[in-house]
């Protein structure tokens, strides 16, 4: 899709962070965008930014996790502008702490959103980028879907998910002969508010709040932390996205030679296990 001039895209996650670099930047390459997030005030104050840069927005309070929802947010799109090129399936949260000690609430929120949120923005949107003639998906996942990712057992394991669901979703629109490319996200340390999102969602839409964690973890979330504070910004993660969408590009990792160390450990240690 070289040109995205006139073109609609749906992002998910759109009030904050990523997913608002990913519409501005859309925006200022004339793509009408409609931004999806949970909560109504958040978003409507992310959809200003937008409009101020000159975007076309509609914003559409969604929760991801709730397939009747994402029907809802194609209705509306289909509605507004007619069409859909462009899908970012891009909502995320987390959950700190052991796999084993992480409640019910807390797998099941983080495994609702991050994974079942993916799988249903592309079952329900899929039939209608089929019918274009480009269109393109963009999965966020993260490098924690690429690599060990200590005390949050939910997020990892969903965004592994996401890695190896985006690898097949690639081969099967080949499959379809179709002209809908897919590119797959992977940040490492980005600028977001993400660490802040206790108080500001949780299961069934409740702030979480601050939960009792043992010291070592809270060594290594504050550890987690620096590195997300001191990242690339989202913009220029939207900047990268979009050319990704523009080039038909599969993989793009933001700032993920923050953990090179780490994957060249893992990596050797897959090479051995081969060899062996």
């Amino acid at each position: 899709m070289e040109n995205l001039d006139g073109r609609i895209a749906v992002v998910t996650g759109a009030s904050s962070g990523i997913g608002l670099g990913i519409a501005k930047e859309l925006a200022r390459h004339g793509v009408k965008v409609v931004m999806a997030s949970q909560s109504a005030d958040r978003l409507a104050a992310a959809a200003e930014e937008v409009r101020a840069l000159g975007g076309t927005v509609l914003e559409v309070p969604t929760d991801v996790a709730r397939k009747p929802e994402i029907e809802r947010l194609a209705e509306r799109t289909l509605d507004h502008f007619g069409a859909v090129h462009i899908l970012v399936n891009n909502a995320g949260v987390y959950a700190p702490g052991y796999a084993w000690e992480l409640d019910d609430d807390d797998w099941e929120w983080v495994v609702d959103v991050n994974y079942w949120g993916t799988v249903n923005g592309i079952r329900v949107f899929m039939p209608h980028l089929l019918e274009q003639d480009e269109a393109h998906v963009v999965n966020v996942s993260s490098a924690g879907g690429l690599m060990t990712a200590m005390c949050h057992g939910p997020y990892t394991s969903t965004k592994h998910a996401i890695v190896g669901l985006s690898k097949a979703l690639r081969v099967e629109v080949g499959m379809k002969e179709s002209k809908v490319g897919v590119t797959l996200v992977c940040p490492g340390g980005v600028a977001t508010n993400i660490a802040s999102q206790f108080d500001r969602s949780g299961p069934e839409g409740r702030p979480r709040g601050e939960r009792p964690l043992p010291d070592e973890v809270k060594a290594l979330w504050k550890a987690v932390d620096a590195t997300v504070e001191s990242g690339i910004s989202s913009d220029e993660v939207g900047r990268m996205v979009h050319q990704a969408i523009t080039e038909n590009v599969f993989w793009v990792l933001p700032n993920a030679e923050c953990y090179f160390p780490i994957f060249d450990q893992e990596f050797e240690e897959m090479k051995n296990a081969i060899r062996n």
